[in-house]
């Protein structure tokens, strides 16, 4: 047998050389390259190898471990999880930092690899710096932490175990039905070790992603239960996308005349303007899709998990006769709503289902419902695109018992009078069509799942599977290394650009140019609408300095000038606090070739409303306040209304 003697962290950083995917026949490499922050767990393992000979993966170096993590999920989930990049930190605090995201990867069921650094294997030095110690059990470090976040957890703490450790990686890394963050725990000591590895270990690796297809019993389990249904509703989820589905899915809506709603990871799998997508569903939802939804007495999803915003807490569908047939390659999905299950992969299940339908020629019975429910979204997002403020008297979209005091202390302290909504409407009608917009938390995913009409296909890039603050602008550098010849955009506010922007200036860095649009409200805003919707005051949510007097935060805003700090980066940057100025910034930005940040301050309270929705939180029992105990009343009474599992 033929061997090759090479370091633990030589060995992989070769095998990962050698790894490709091939789909329908198109065969690409699947690991683009590795971001680093290195330390004294990992550079001298992994950053040796990787200065030694990386091969053809492109060294990229981080500054936030989270962040730096965010920006291979952006990209792998721009390259619809075909190609990833690895991810490594030294042991303690920089592989703490990756845990976040790297659940942030599990929730939205997108590939990253993590290599983090780990204690000594022979604990010969222990404790090391950074180290934790657990009386109870000297094997726990750091990294055991990442087992709850992770579709596949290894330590790697021989040489030799990084053979099937890494194998077993790359199998749940290319499983569409299991994917996730994978974490390979690399003891430093081991990182350098040798090992004689046969040479087949680094042969080329082609995994093949196959379209799982529908069993014909499946089949027919689903063309029954469609043939009693007047009412369908699909469902267009990120499986969708993932699996290239998108004409299959609009295909077989234009066959059977079925009306097609959107989570927020299917989003943009077809443009807005199609006549039978009536847009986002749910607790973000819009209003002609929650209008169907009502009335739908049977609701195919389509690469769906059925999240609590997508379901409205499994409250909106009020249909009595409704039920639920789910097309999904996992089968813990599919499974979701007690629903009829067709496990396979979307594309071809859209196929099958649609040759297997067509025989009878059914058609579904909506009549004029969908167009006018699309009519009617098309003049309610006219209408937010044009709310202005109008001074004394002026009541914003979010009309709760904040005081009106607030607007106008904002527009003193700011000079700006701009609500959120006019905003998204100058940049939904001035953005190129194919740029992409990127988001995760904060208000902005609702209003943009709600209003945001998306005229090109793969334009709408949402983390909502876990909403992580900090996710926006660090995964925007990853979506434009994987799309770089189109214009990214990322929508943040301005408590998630606090939370976490730390690949911006490796932005900079890579000369890959991203646009920030920030709007600043001077407030946790969508926290503070949940918690005054539900009887609460404004309590911890605006930014304010504390007050001498009362002791409480309750003083001024706290202003921030986001634009310094993102021109002390490098950033070309904006303040805005007009339309005028924000046409103009958009125009300049366009022209720029280094990433740009719009600083624009919007008032608080002026994102947009829910519609027909209503969404499960935890609220107090008992209370002295009876518009708290008003919620708590109401809560027991949608329950009640709510399908239980």
């Amino acid at each position: 047998m033929s061997t090759i003697r090479l370091t633990m962290a030589q060995a992989l950083v070769k095998f990962l050389d050698n790894q490709y995917v091939s789909v329908d026949g198109v065969e690409s490499k699947f690991v683009k390259g590795i971001f680093t922050i290195f330390g004294h767990g990992n550079v001298l393992g992994l950053g040796q190898a990787l200065e030694q000979d990386p091969g053809e993966l492109i060294v990229h170096q981080g500054r936030n471990e989270q962040g730096m993590v965010h920006a291979a999920i952006g990209f792998a989930k721009q390259k619809m999880r075909r190609q990833i990049y690895a991810c490594t930190s030294s042991v303690g605090p920089g592989a703490a930092n990756m845990i976040t995201a790297a659940a942030t990867a599990t929730a939205n069921r997108i590939p990253v690899l993590l290599l983090p650094g780990d204690v000594y294997a022979t604990r010969q030095p222990d404790p090391v710096l950074q180290q934790i110690e657990q009386s109870h059990d000297l094997s726990i470090s750091t990294n055991d932490a990442f087992r709850a976040v992770s579709k596949y957890w290894d330590r790697v703490s021989r040489p030799e175990q990084l053979m099937s450790a890494a194998i077993n990686a790359m199998r749940v890394l290319t499983d569409p039905a299991e994917t996730g963050a994978v974490t390979l725990a690399l003891p430093q000591d081991v990182q350098g070790e040798a090992y004689d590895y046969p040479d087949y270990f680094f042969a080329k690796r082609v995994h093949r992603i196959d379209r799982r297809p529908a069993t014909a019993a499946m089949l027919a389990d689903a063309v029954a239960l469609l043939k009693g249904k007047r009412k369908p509703l699909l469902i267009c989820g990120g499986g969708v996308k993932y699996s290239g589905a998108a004409e299959a899915l609009q295909r077989f809506a234009e066959r059977f005349e079925i009306p097609f709603a959107e989570t927020q990871a299917g989003k943009s799998a077809i443009v807005s303007a199609h006549p039978l997508n009536v847009g986002g569903i749910g607790e973000t939802g819009c209003l002609a899709a929650n209008l169907l939804a009502r009335e739908a007495d049977l609701v195919i999803g389509v690469g769906t998990r059925y999240t609590d915003f997508t379901t409205a807490s499994k409250w909106i569908f009020q249909n009595p006769e409704v039920a639920f047939l789910n097309l999904n390659v996992s089968a813990f999905d599919a499974y979701k709503l007690d629903a009829v299950q067709v496990v396979a992969d979307a594309r071809a299940g859209l196929e099958a289902l649609g040759e297997a339908l067509g025989h009878g020629g059914y058609r579904a019975q909506w009549g004029e419902a969908t167009a006018q429910a699309k009519a009617r979204l098309k003049a309610e997002v006219d209408r937010v695109y044009a709310v202005e403020y109008s001074g004394e008297g002026f009541v914003p979209e979010i009309d709760d018992h904040l005081p009106r005091s607030v607007l106008e202390e904002f527009i003193e302290l700011t000079g700006s009078s701009l609500t959120q909504s006019q905003v998204l409407g100058v940049l939904n009608r001035t953005l190129a069509d194919d740029a992409i917009i990127v988001g995760a938390s904060g208000s902005l995913p609702g209003d943009l799942q709600r209003i945001w009409r998306c005229k090109g296909t793969d334009t709408y890039h949402m983390e909502y599977g876990y909403s992580c603050m900090g996710y926006e602008v660090n995964a925007a550098l990853g979506v434009k290394m994987a799309e770089p010849e189109r214009e990214v955009y990322t929508l943040v506010g301005d408590g998630s650009y606090m939370m976490l922007h730390s690949e911006l200036p490796t932005s900079i860095q890579e000369r890959r140019k991203i646009n920030i649009v920030l709007l600043d409200n001077m407030t946790f805003g969508c926290i503070n609408n949940l918690q005054m919707e539900h009887g609460m005051d404004s309590f911890g949510t605006e930014f304010r300095y504390r007050n001498p007097e009362t002791g409480k935060l309750d003083g001024g805003f706290v202003p921030v000038d986001f634009a310094m700090s993102a021109a002390a980066y490098g950033c070309k940057t904006y303040r805005v606090k007009t339309l005028d100025e924000l046409h103009a910034a958009l125009e300049d930005a366009r022209r720029q070739s280094v990433s740009t940040l719009i600083d624009i301050k919007v008032l608080p309270k002026t994102m947009i409303h829910k519609y027909l929705s209503w969404w499960r939180v935890g609220g107090a029992r008992v209370s002295k306040s009876e518009r708290i105990a008003a919620v708590a009343r109401m809560l027991e009474d949608n329950i009640a209304k709510a399908r239980q599992y």
